[in-house]
C-alpha cells in the first residue's frame, strides 16, 4: 500500500510551506508574495487561499495571510522534512545546494515518520538544513549578535551563520554561494563596499564580490 503522508494535497502543503518561510524571513505575507515565490498567477493564488481558509489551515486579516495553528503544524511538518532531505542529499550524497534543494521540495511531500526517524539516525539529529536556516523541532539555538552581511564595516571579520529561504528561490544564487564558499561557519573579512551596495569580502583567500540583494539578506556573526 502506497505511504501517505497525511490528509492534505501536496498544494496545501507547499502552501503552508510558503507562508511559513515568508513569516520566517520576516516577510509580510500578501497575495502578491506567494505569487512571486511560487510563480504561478495572482488567480490561482487566491483561489487556494480561499480554499485554505476553509480548511482551517490560514487566518486572513485585510491582506494579510497568517497561518492557524492547524495550518503551522503541517507547515513546520513539511519544513522539517525538507531541511532534514537537504541534509541527507548534501552531507551523504554529495549533492550540491541547488541540486538538494530542487529533490528535497519532491521528497518533502513523501518522506515517511520512518524514514525521517533514519535521517535523524543517520545524520545525528542536525539542527539546521545546509544554509543554516532552522529545522523545526531540532534543538537549534539562535546565534547571538546576528545581523546582515551589508552591516558589517571594512575591515572587520564575520562568520556567515545562515542563508535566508529567499535567497535560495534567487536563480544561480545558491550555486554562487557553494562555489564562492559562501557557507555557514566559515569566516572571511569585509574588505570594500561599493556605492551600488556590493559587499566585496576574502574568503579563504578569494576576494568575492556580493550583490546588495544578497548581503542585505545573509546573517553572520562579528568573527
Amino acid at each position: 500500500m502506497p505511504y501517505q503522508t497525511n490528509d492534505y494535497h501536496p498544494a496545501f502543503e507547499e502552501y503552508c510551506e510558503t507562508i511559513f518561510e515568508l513569516k520566517e524571513d520576516d516577510v509580510k505575507v500578501i497575495q502578491a508574495r506567494i505569487v512571486e515565490r511560487l510563480q504561478v498567477s495572482r488567480p490561482a493564488v487566491s483561489e487556494m487561499i480561499k480554499k485554505m481558509k476553509d480548511a482551517g489551515l490560514v487566518l486572513i486579516d485585510g491582506t494579510e495571510i497568517s497561518l492557524s495553528v492547524k495550518g503551522s503544524r503541517l507547515a513546520k511538518q513539511v519544513v522539517r522534512r525538507h531541511r532534514l532531505a537537504e541534509r541527507f542529499l548534501t552531507d551523504i550524497l554529495g549533492l550540491s545546494w541547488a541540486e538538494a534543494h530542487h529533490e528535497a521540495g519532491k521528497w518533502e511531500h513523501v518522506v515517511s515518520p520512518r524514514v525521517e526517524a533514519a535521517f535523524l539516525r543517520l545524520l545525528e539529529d542536525p539542527t539546521t538544513c545546509p544554509h543554516g536556516n532552522p529545522i523545526p523541532g531540532s534543538d537549534y539555538q539562535t546565534p547571538k549578535g546576528t545581523s546582515a552581511l551589508a552591516a558589517i564595516s571594512v575591515g572587520n571579520r564575520f562568520v556567515i551563520e545562515r542563508i535566508p529561504e529567499e535567497l535560495e528561490f534567487q536563480p544561480g544564487l545558491l550555486e554562487f554561494l557553494e562555489e564562492s564558499n559562501l557557507t555557514p561557519g566559515e569566516n572571511g573579512t569585509v574588505t570594500a563596499v561599493s556605492p551600488d551596495g556590493t559587499t566585496t569580502v576574502d574568503v579563504k583567500g578569494s576576494q568575492v564580490g556580493v550583490g546588495a540583494f544578497a548581503s542585505q539578506r545573509i546573517l553572520v556573526s562579528v568573527g
